[in-house]
């Protein structure tokens, strides 16, 4: 079984930011969507809940971080059919389960070819003067 690779929508239908730091917890949730990307248990999902929690509330945003919380808790279901659901790097339906040893496998096959490809992007970039 593969995963599909690793994409981020940033903070979803929520803001990244403040209109004064227009990314300032984006980070948050860009670690957020890595964690529901590659899915996991019932339990994993919790502490990656907590974990964005966390995160922004560590910004000052003590009110952002429990109405974000409560956005994922309700929006990111496994059983619906999202783009940020958990697992979304699964086919749909793998639902709540420990990632398996074959899975852990995938992901770290997925994030070699990743950071390969960005390792090359940085290296055309360099060549032709982009940044």
């Amino acid at each position: 079984m593969e995963i599909a690779p690793f994409t981020s929508d940033g903070c979803s239908a929520f803001p990244d930011g403040t209109i004064e730091q227009e990314a300032l917890w984006l980070a948050c949730c860009r670690a957020h969507d890595y964690a529901y990307w590659k899915g996991g248990s019932y339990e994993d999902r919790v502490a990656a809940d907590d974990a964005l929690k966390a995160c922004v509330a560590s910004t000052g945003e003590e009110e952002i971080a429990n109405l974000m919380l409560a956005g994922v808790r309700i929006g990111g279901s496994p059983y619906l059919p999202t783009n940020f659901r958990w697992g979304y790097g699964w086919p749909m339906g793998r639902g709540y389960k420990p990632l398996t040893p074959a899975e852990q496998e995938a992901i770290r096959r997925s994030e070699a070819v990743s950071e390969a490809v960005s390792e090359q992007d940085s290296t055309t970039n360099e060549q032709t003067g982009n940044e």
